[in-house]
Parts: structure tokens; C-alpha cells; sequence
């Protein structure tokens, strides 16, 4: 059973002046987080770095957007600079385990940003392009390696990488791991780890089966939660628009007649979807690209750089490929169909009001997602605000609508929590975890990693 001996929960208001080299940082490492803008740490930096520091285990409960790489790469690369390991250079020391290929890269473009004076290297490795180039990086050496779990394994059984001088073990985004099905890759890997290493885990949600595998892999942890688990960020206005599926995407385009709207990341539930409604808004002369596993990594690391930049307006992604945009200034967040899993609600909408900023999500809901919606609601523990007043607005029976103030912050602990209605037919949710030995868990993915 897991031991926390030491339990930690931060908002925003308890971070107070704190500064960089209050966390006993070497030089290097603060001109660095210097020279990237930064001077004072979040929540989840202030109180995961001494832990690291120590060599403690830890979890990490954090939303995305919390600053929660830098909260483990920064004391990763201090403790391989003051530590020995008596072993050959170009040795793997350091593991960070990624479910997509997006968030590896800006993974690994952090350890080099953070670690540029140094001295210590390090790689990334993902599925979707070909091998070779990665095979010549390994080869040459590093001390941190940046992974996805398809590319990792492949090159494990090809014998190109190997796992036997770990430190340093970092599973990132454990319940996204979950949800894509890939959660016995992660096992496999960890067996191939020593036994004797630090492991830290982070995770926007502690789902039982991510606890349950907190449980074996972690020695008595340290625990750093920095925003109560699967409640959304408070400076995101949510709202729900009520609108037939036939209507949603005359809904989009009259929405994003709003200049207001500068940078939108709207989100489908399918990659053929995303692909059908950049067609439609290319129509409708609404500059849009769309990013999602099908993609060539070309093309999606171009998408990505054109909304980055705001040559484009819209991007339009599915919940796998989205893991690991790290853009400023998204103003918008727009579900224009309802996740069926109501942990990527949090994940969608945490996409936006990052860095401090505020934000704004929008959520389309059609007859058949009212399921989903409730399912959404029980999580965040939040009634999300209808708009009635809109030029698609569904006409429907049921309980009397919410006030027209979008949620921020979960509800008091007193209040009476409504749900939102159901149509007459659901749609089934898909399960959350496959059983190992299953070929679908590898292969509905296959092209993410």
C-alpha cells in the first residue's frame, strides 16, 4: 500500500513571493529559467523541486499548464551535475516516459533549454517518423532520454536502447497513458528498470488504476497536489451551448465571427472530423489546420507552429494528438463534440488561462452528449452554464437552466449539485483500460507514438 508521509495541497495564493533561488538552484540552472523569462516558480515547482532534490519519490497531481515539466527537469539536471554515477559517459541515466510525441518534444526542448550550461545531453525518441536518426542519437550518448512507449519498446527488442542504468524514472501524464491504451506498454518498461531508482509520477487525474500502479512503482512518495484532482482551472469561463449536431458547425462559424476569438483550439471526437470541419471552414474562409495522428510529423509540427505564430486562427485537433500543445494566448477552447471521457474535459479547457491568464471554453452539446455532459458535471463537480441565447439554440424539455454566470470554481460544499438533462438514448462509453494482450491497444494508436 502507498505511504505519504507527507501531504501537500497549493493554489495560487499560497505561492507568495518565492523566487527561483529560494529553491536552492544552482547558477546555471537560474540563469537559464533566467534567460527564459521566468523568476518566480508555480505551485507545483515550489514544492515538487526540494522533493526531487532529496531523491524522494514523488506524485504530482497537476493540471496541464502548471509549469510541472520544469518541476521535474530542473532538479533532475542539478542532481546529475552533483552526482557521480562511476559510469561511461553517454550512459542513460535519466527516463521521462510521454504518451505522445507532441509533448516528448517540448519535453525534451525544456531539458535543453534548462540544461544548456550543463554539459549534460539530451534525446528524444517517438513513433510517426524513421528510426534511424534516433537510432544514431542514442547511440551517440546521452544522459536523458525523452520517450514514447512504442518507439522506446522497438528499440529496446532491437537492443539499441537499454534500460539497466536508470536513475531517474519520470511517467508524465499517467492517466493520458490510460486513456490511450497504454498502460501495459508502461509496465513492460518498467520491468527493464532497475529496481533501485527515484520514480516520479505526475498526472492531472488519480484514476484506481493509476493509483494502483503508484502503489508498486513508488517508495514512499512524497505527494504535491496544486489543484484539487479533476476540477477545472478557475480562471476558464465554461459555458454550454445546446444545439443540434447538424447545427454545430453553423454554431462554430458564427461564434468565431467574434474577433474576440483570437486563438481558438476546438476540439472532435475523430480525426476524420477534424479533417471534414477544416474543409468546411476553409469554405467558409476561416483559416484553419488540423493536427491528429494521422498526420505526418512534418505536418503536424507545422500546424503547430503556424497557430503558435497566429498565421493560424484555428487549430483543430483530437484529445490524443492535443496532448502537448503548450501554446500562450489561446483565448478559446471550443469542444465542438463533447469528450466521452470526462477526464479530457479538464484536459481540453486547461488548454487555455495558462500562465495565469484567464480564458474562455465553449462546449457544443447535442442530443446524444447530454450523457456526457452529466458525466462531466459529476467530475468537476460543477453545473457548466447554458447560453440560450444563441442563433442554433436546441429546444428541449427538461430541468430549468442554470444562472447564465460561467463556473470558475468548484461548488460549495452545502450546494446542491443538478444534473444536466439526458436525452432518451445514451451513447455507450468505451472502457478506460484494455486488457493486456489485447491487439487493439496497440493498434488504434499505433501511429501516436
Amino acid at each position: 500500500m502507498i505511504m505519504c508521509p507527507f501531504w501537500l495541497h497549493m493554489n495560487e495564493t499560497c505561492r507568495g513571493h518565492m523566487q527561483f533561488q529560494d529553491l536552492k538552484l544552482i547558477e546555471p540552472l537560474l540563469r537559464a529559467v533566467r534567460a527564459e523569462g521566468y523568476t518566480e516558480p508555480t505551485p507545483i515547482q515550489a514544492q515538487a523541486i526540494p522533493h526531487v532534490l532529496a531523491g524522494k519519490d514523488l506524485i504530482g497531481c497537476a493540471q496541464t499548464g502548471t509549469g510541472k515539466t520544469a518541476a521535474f527537469a530542473l532538479p533532475i539536471l542539478q542532481r546529475l551535475m552533483g552526482a557521480s554515477s562511476g559510469r561511461p559517459k553517454g550512459t542513460i541515466r535519466v527516463l521521462v516516459l510521454s504518451p505522445t510525441r507532441e509533448l516528448a518534444a517540448q519535453i525534451g526542448d525544456s531539458f535543453t533549454a534548462y540544461g544548456r550550461g550543463t554539459g549534460l545531453r539530451s534525446i528524444v525518441i517517438y513513433g510517426g517518423v524513421g528510426q534511424q536518426p534516433q537510432v544514431d542519437a542514442v547511440r551517440r550518448g546521452a544522459d536523458i532520454l525523452v520517450a514514447t512507449p512504442g518507439r522506446l519498446l522497438d528499440l529496446m527488442n532491437q537492443g539499441v536502447v537499454h534500460l539497466n542504468q536508470i536513475e531517474v524514472f519520470v511517467l508524465d501524464e499517467a492517466d493520458r497513458m490510460l486513456d490511450m491504451g497504454f498502460i501495459h506498454d508502461v509496465r513492460r518498461v518498467i520491468k527493464a528498470l532497475p529496481t533501485r531508482r527515484q520514480t516520479l509520477l505526475f498526472s492531472a487525474t488519480m484514476p484506481q488504476d493509476i493509483q494502483d500502479l503508484a502503489d508498486r512503482i513508488l517508495i514512499n512518495p512524497m505527494r504535491v497536489e496544486v489543484t484539487p484532482q479533476a476540477t477545472t482551472v478557475d480562471k476558464v469561463d465554461q459555458s454550454v451551448f445546446f444545439v443540434d449536431k447538424q447545427n454545430k458547425r453553423a454554431l462554430l462559424e458564427h461564434l468565431l465571427g467574434d474577433k474576440a476569438i483570437r486563438r481558438a483550439l476546438v476540439f472532435t471526437r475523430t480525426k476524420h472530423g477534424a479533417n471534414k470541419l477544416v474543409q468546411q471552414l476553409d469554405r467558409a474562409h476561416i483559416q484553419a489546420e488540423a493536427i491528429h495522428g494521422n498526420k505526418s510529423q512534418t505536418a503536424r509540427e507545422r500546424a503547430l507552429a503556424n497557430f503558435k505564430s497566429g498565421k493560424t486562427r484555428v487549430l483543430v485537433a483530437t484529445d490524443i494528438a492535443a496532448r502537448g500543445i503548450d501554446v500562450e494566448d489561446v483565448t478559446h477552447v471550443i469542444n465542438y463534440d463533447l469528450p466521452n471521457e470526462p477526464e479530457s474535459y479538464v484536459h481540453r479547457i486547461g488548454r487555455t488561462a495558462r500562465a495565469g491568464a484567464s480564458g474562455t471554453a465553449y462546449s457544443f452539446c447535442d442530443a446524444e452528449e447530454r450523457k456526457y455532459l452529466q458525466d462531466i458535471e459529476k467530475l468537476i463537480r460543477l453545473r457548466v452554464p447554458p447560453v440560450a441565447e444563441h442563433p442554433y439554440a436546441e429546444v428541449y424539455s427538461g430541468p430549468a437552466v442554470a444562472p447564465s454566470k460561467p463556473a470558475r470554481s468548484p461548488r460549495p460544499a452545502n450546494a446542491r449539485y443538478t444534473p444536466a438533462p439526458q436525452a432518451n438514448k445514451s451513447p455507450r462509453r468505451r472502457n478506460r483500460s484494455r486488457r493486456p494482450g489485447d491487439s487493439s491497444s496497440r493498434s488504434q494508436y499505433s501511429n501516436q507514438d
